[in-house]
């Protein structure tokens, strides 16, 4: 079995990195940058709206 994942893209500082859905805020709780510690919406740090869905659906 496949484990599902997110891709992120800080809009800040442009970081890239991916986990899975269990590790993250839900899509409309605050989410902090680990690199430049930019704070936004969980939603704003996904790349894709495919991202988006998936969180919303296993996070």
């Amino acid at each position: 079995m496949e484990e599902a994942y997110v891709r992120l893209l800080c809009p800040e500082c442009k970081k890239e990195w991916q986990t899975t859905p269990g590790e993250l805020p839900g899509s409309q709780r605050m989410f902090h940058c680990p690199n430049c510690h930019a704070s936004r919406r969980m939603s704003e740090f996904t790349r894709t709206e495919h991202d988006l869905q998936t969180l919303k659906q296993l996070g």
